[in-house]
């Protein structure tokens, strides 16, 4: 039997904001299906979604999502507009270019492009 991946869920505070915010950043709906729950549906990506949790997040993600964006610099500017932060400078290696981003919440994700 294969599996697949259905879904990538983020514990969060705020699962309805959080929502909004990845809607803006990769297109589709945020949906709320209750206070606790909300998801987006992006184009062409898995379902990103959204649980309250009573904890707040203490340590680092052990996972954190790579969003092809293309044009890096853009990508963080738009993602900065919609709530999220930049954590350093672009980096520019053997494999491309990548910013490392802090959602609303704080979680980690990347840009990464040629």
């Amino acid at each position: 039997m294969r599996a697949r991946v259905q879904e990538i869920v983020f514990d969060c505070a705020e699962p309805s904001a959080l929502a909004r915010f990845w809607a803006g950043l990769l297109g589709g709906e945020a949906v709320e299906r209750s206070p606790d729950w909300a998801y987006v549906d992006p184009p062409g990506f898995v379902r990103v979604a959204f649980q309250r949790v009573p904890e707040g997040k203490t340590a680092k993600n052990r996972l954190h999502l790579d969003v092809d964006a293309g044009d890096v610099d853009a990508a963080a500017a738009e993602a900065a507009r919609l709530g999220a932060t930049a954590v350093g400078a672009v980096i520019t290696d053997d494999h491309g270019r990548f910013q490392v981003m802090l959602d609303p919440e704080g979680n980690e994700f990347c840009f990464v492009g040629g």
